[in-house]
Protein backbone atom coordinates (compact mmCIF):
# COMPACT_ATOMS: atom_id res chain seq x y z
CA UNK A 1 0.00 0.00 0.00
CA UNK A 2 1.32 3.41 -1.00
CA UNK A 3 2.12 6.06 1.59
CA UNK A 4 -0.66 8.26 0.18
CA UNK A 5 -3.19 5.48 0.83
CA UNK A 6 -1.88 5.07 4.38
CA UNK A 7 -2.26 8.79 5.03
CA UNK A 8 -5.75 8.79 3.51
CA UNK A 9 -6.90 5.85 5.65
CA UNK A 10 -5.37 7.35 8.80
CA UNK A 11 -6.89 10.78 8.14
CA UNK A 12 -10.23 9.16 7.31
CA UNK A 13 -10.19 7.31 10.63
CA UNK A 14 -9.36 10.53 12.48
CA UNK A 15 -12.34 12.30 10.88
CA UNK A 16 -14.58 9.26 11.47
CA UNK A 17 -13.92 9.23 15.21
CA UNK A 18 -14.45 12.97 15.48
CA UNK A 19 -17.85 12.43 13.86
CA UNK A 20 -18.59 9.53 16.23
CA UNK A 21 -17.71 11.75 19.19
CA UNK A 22 -19.96 14.52 17.90
CA UNK A 23 -22.73 11.98 17.36
CA UNK A 24 -22.43 10.67 20.91
CA UNK A 25 -22.75 14.23 22.24
CA UNK A 26 -26.20 14.45 20.64
CA UNK A 27 -27.42 11.23 22.30
CA UNK A 28 -28.97 11.11 25.80
CA UNK A 29 -26.32 10.95 28.55
CA UNK A 30 -27.02 9.22 31.88
CA UNK A 31 -27.69 11.83 34.55
CA UNK A 32 -24.87 10.48 36.72
CA UNK A 33 -22.42 10.91 33.81
CA UNK A 34 -23.41 14.50 33.00
CA UNK A 35 -20.89 15.92 35.46
CA UNK A 36 -18.15 14.45 33.25
CA UNK A 37 -19.77 14.49 29.83
CA UNK A 38 -16.41 14.62 28.04
CA UNK A 39 -15.29 11.34 29.62
CA UNK A 40 -18.57 9.68 28.67
CA UNK A 41 -18.12 10.77 25.05
CA UNK A 42 -14.47 9.70 25.05
CA UNK A 43 -15.21 6.22 26.40
CA UNK A 44 -18.17 5.79 24.05
CA UNK A 45 -15.96 6.71 21.08
CA UNK A 46 -13.24 4.34 22.31
CA UNK A 47 -15.86 1.59 22.55
CA UNK A 48 -16.67 2.02 18.86
CA UNK A 49 -12.98 1.71 17.99
CA UNK A 50 -12.59 -1.41 20.15
CA UNK A 51 -15.64 -3.13 18.68
CA UNK A 52 -14.72 -2.37 15.07
CA UNK A 53 -11.04 -3.22 15.54
CA UNK A 54 -11.70 -6.44 17.48
CA UNK A 55 -13.91 -7.83 14.70
CA UNK A 56 -11.56 -6.53 12.00
CA UNK A 57 -8.45 -8.10 13.60
CA UNK A 58 -10.13 -11.52 13.92
CA UNK A 59 -11.29 -11.31 10.28
CA UNK A 60 -7.73 -10.49 9.18
CA UNK A 61 -6.46 -13.87 10.39
CA UNK A 62 -9.64 -15.70 9.37
CA UNK A 63 -9.54 -14.44 5.78
CA UNK A 64 -5.74 -14.61 5.45
CA UNK A 65 -4.49 -17.41 7.76
CA UNK A 66 -1.11 -17.41 6.00
CA UNK A 67 -0.33 -14.13 7.78
CA UNK A 68 -0.10 -16.04 11.09
CA UNK A 69 2.82 -18.03 9.67
CA UNK A 70 4.85 -14.93 8.77
CA UNK A 71 4.18 -11.87 10.91
CA UNK A 72 7.02 -9.91 9.31
CA UNK A 73 6.53 -9.86 5.56
CA UNK A 74 3.11 -11.42 4.86
CA UNK A 75 0.04 -9.21 5.03
CA UNK A 76 -3.04 -8.22 3.07
CA UNK A 77 -4.40 -4.81 2.10
CA UNK A 78 -7.23 -5.56 4.53
CA UNK A 79 -4.86 -5.96 7.49
CA UNK A 80 -2.68 -3.02 6.42
CA UNK A 81 -5.78 -0.83 6.33
CA UNK A 82 -6.68 -1.98 9.86
CA UNK A 83 -3.35 -0.82 11.29
CA UNK A 84 -3.62 2.51 9.43
CA UNK A 85 -7.19 2.92 10.69
CA UNK A 86 -6.09 2.34 14.29
CA UNK A 87 -3.30 4.91 13.98
CA UNK A 88 -5.96 7.44 13.01
CA UNK A 89 -7.96 6.58 16.13
CA UNK A 90 -4.96 6.80 18.47
CA UNK A 91 -3.96 10.18 17.01
CA UNK A 92 -7.53 11.39 17.48
CA UNK A 93 -7.74 10.09 21.06
CA UNK A 94 -4.31 11.52 21.90
CA UNK A 95 -5.40 15.06 21.04
CA UNK A 96 -8.84 14.56 22.58
CA UNK A 97 -7.26 13.71 25.94
CA UNK A 98 -4.52 16.33 25.61
CA UNK A 99 -7.08 19.10 25.08
CA UNK A 100 -9.74 17.97 27.56
CA UNK A 101 -7.98 16.25 30.45
CA UNK A 102 -5.34 17.26 32.97
CA UNK A 103 -1.88 15.97 32.10
CA UNK A 104 -1.52 14.46 35.58
CA UNK A 105 -4.59 12.29 34.90
CA UNK A 106 -3.85 11.37 31.30
CA UNK A 107 -0.07 10.96 31.06
CA UNK A 108 -0.15 7.14 31.20
CA UNK A 109 -2.56 6.83 28.28
CA UNK A 110 -0.85 9.63 26.35
CA UNK A 111 2.46 7.79 26.69
CA UNK A 112 0.75 4.53 25.68
CA UNK A 113 -0.64 6.22 22.56
CA UNK A 114 2.77 7.63 21.60
CA UNK A 115 4.31 4.14 21.79
CA UNK A 116 1.47 2.59 19.75
CA UNK A 117 1.50 5.33 17.09
CA UNK A 118 5.29 5.00 16.73
CA UNK A 119 5.28 1.19 16.47
CA UNK A 120 2.25 1.03 14.16
CA UNK A 121 3.60 3.90 12.08
CA UNK A 122 6.87 2.02 11.52
CA UNK A 123 4.86 -1.00 10.44
CA UNK A 124 2.58 0.66 7.88
CA UNK A 125 5.31 2.85 6.38
CA UNK A 126 7.83 0.01 6.01
CA UNK A 127 5.25 -2.63 5.05
CA UNK A 128 6.78 -5.00 7.61
CA UNK A 129 5.49 -6.42 10.94
CA UNK A 130 1.88 -5.73 9.89
CA UNK A 131 0.88 -9.19 11.11
CA UNK A 132 2.59 -8.47 14.41
CA UNK A 133 0.59 -5.23 14.72
CA UNK A 134 -2.66 -7.06 13.99
CA UNK A 135 -1.84 -9.54 16.78
CA UNK A 136 -1.38 -6.55 19.08
CA UNK A 137 -4.84 -5.29 18.10
CA UNK A 138 -6.43 -8.51 19.36
CA UNK A 139 -6.27 -6.86 22.81
CA UNK A 140 -9.19 -4.74 21.64
CA UNK A 141 -11.41 -7.78 22.21
CA UNK A 142 -10.88 -7.17 25.92
CA UNK A 143 -11.17 -3.40 25.50
CA UNK A 144 -14.83 -3.86 24.49
CA UNK A 145 -15.62 -5.15 27.99
CA UNK A 146 -13.16 -2.79 29.68
CA UNK A 147 -14.95 0.22 28.20
CA UNK A 148 -18.36 -1.27 29.00
CA UNK A 149 -17.24 -1.59 32.62
CA UNK A 150 -16.36 2.12 32.73
CA UNK A 151 -19.67 3.12 31.18
CA UNK A 152 -21.68 0.99 33.62
CA UNK A 153 -19.85 2.59 36.53
CA UNK A 154 -20.46 6.09 35.18
CA UNK A 155 -24.16 5.24 34.76
CA UNK A 156 -24.32 4.11 38.43
CA UNK A 157 -24.97 0.50 37.41
CA UNK A 158 -21.96 -1.03 39.19
CA UNK A 159 -24.12 -2.94 41.69
CA UNK A 160 -26.25 -4.92 39.25
CA UNK A 161 -25.94 -8.35 37.64
CA UNK A 162 -24.89 -6.97 34.22
CA UNK A 163 -21.87 -5.34 35.87
CA UNK A 164 -20.91 -8.55 37.69
CA UNK A 165 -21.21 -10.61 34.52
CA UNK A 166 -19.18 -8.04 32.56
CA UNK A 167 -16.54 -8.00 35.33
CA UNK A 168 -16.03 -11.76 35.01
CA UNK A 169 -15.90 -11.64 31.20
CA UNK A 170 -13.64 -8.59 31.36
CA UNK A 171 -11.14 -10.29 33.66
CA UNK A 172 -11.19 -13.50 31.58
CA UNK A 173 -10.63 -11.71 28.27
CA UNK A 174 -8.00 -9.55 29.98
CA UNK A 175 -5.93 -12.63 30.80
CA UNK A 176 -6.44 -14.21 27.37
CA UNK A 177 -6.24 -11.23 25.02
CA UNK A 178 -3.99 -8.85 26.94
CA UNK A 179 -1.60 -10.67 29.24
CA UNK A 180 -1.31 -13.85 27.15
CA UNK A 181 -1.14 -11.94 23.86
CA UNK A 182 1.62 -9.65 25.15
CA UNK A 183 3.51 -12.66 26.54
CA UNK A 184 3.22 -14.41 23.17
CA UNK A 185 4.38 -11.28 21.31
CA UNK A 186 7.38 -10.90 23.63
CA UNK A 187 8.30 -14.57 23.09
CA UNK A 188 7.93 -14.17 19.31
CA UNK A 189 10.18 -11.10 19.35
CA UNK A 190 12.90 -12.96 21.27
CA UNK A 191 12.70 -16.07 19.04
CA UNK A 192 12.90 -13.97 15.87
CA UNK A 193 15.69 -11.70 17.08
CA UNK A 194 17.92 -12.56 14.11
CA UNK A 195 15.17 -11.58 11.62
CA UNK A 196 14.42 -8.19 13.15
CA UNK A 197 16.73 -5.15 12.64
CA UNK A 198 18.24 -3.68 15.79
CA UNK A 199 16.15 -0.49 15.70
CA UNK A 200 12.87 -2.36 15.24
CA UNK A 201 13.87 -4.94 17.85
CA UNK A 202 14.74 -2.22 20.38
CA UNK A 203 11.54 -0.30 19.70
CA UNK A 204 9.49 -3.48 19.96
CA UNK A 205 11.20 -4.63 23.16
CA UNK A 206 10.75 -1.26 24.87
CA UNK A 207 7.15 -1.11 23.72
CA UNK A 208 6.41 -4.62 24.99
CA UNK A 209 8.05 -3.88 28.34
CA UNK A 210 5.99 -0.70 28.80
CA UNK A 211 2.74 -2.38 27.75
CA UNK A 212 3.37 -5.37 30.01
CA UNK A 213 4.02 -3.15 33.04
CA UNK A 214 0.95 -1.02 32.37
CA UNK A 215 -1.28 -4.06 31.86
CA UNK A 216 -0.11 -5.78 35.04
CA UNK A 217 -0.85 -2.61 37.04
CA UNK A 218 -4.30 -2.29 35.45
CA UNK A 219 -5.04 -5.98 36.08
CA UNK A 220 -4.26 -5.56 39.78
CA UNK A 221 -6.53 -2.50 39.93
CA UNK A 222 -9.39 -4.37 38.26
CA UNK A 223 -8.96 -7.40 40.50
CA UNK A 224 -8.91 -5.26 43.64
CA UNK A 225 -11.83 -3.06 42.58
CA UNK A 226 -14.24 -5.67 41.17
CA UNK A 227 -13.43 -8.79 43.19
CA UNK A 228 -11.30 -8.27 46.29
CA UNK A 229 -13.28 -5.31 47.62
CA UNK A 230 -16.61 -7.01 46.98
CA UNK A 231 -15.34 -10.16 48.73
CA UNK A 232 -14.30 -8.08 51.71
CA UNK A 233 -17.72 -6.43 51.91
CA UNK A 234 -19.47 -9.81 51.74
CA UNK A 235 -17.23 -11.17 54.49
CA UNK A 236 -18.11 -8.21 56.72
CA UNK A 237 -21.82 -8.77 56.11
CA UNK A 238 -21.45 -12.46 57.05
CA UNK A 239 -19.74 -11.49 60.32
CA UNK A 240 -22.48 -8.98 61.13
CA UNK A 241 -25.10 -11.69 60.60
Amino acid sequence: MELSSVCLTTAGAYVFFRLVNNGVSKLPTPESACRNAWKWRNISTSSVHSLVTAVWAVLCFFLHPEMAEDLIETYSAFSHALVSFSIGYFIYDFFDMLLNQKLSQAWELLFHHIVVITCFGLSVVSGRYVGFAVVALLVEINSVFLHLRQMLRMANLAAGTPYRVNSIVNLGTYVVFRINTLAWMTRWLVLNRDKVPLMAYTLGSVGMAIMTAMNIVLFCRLLRSDFLKSSTREAKKDKEM
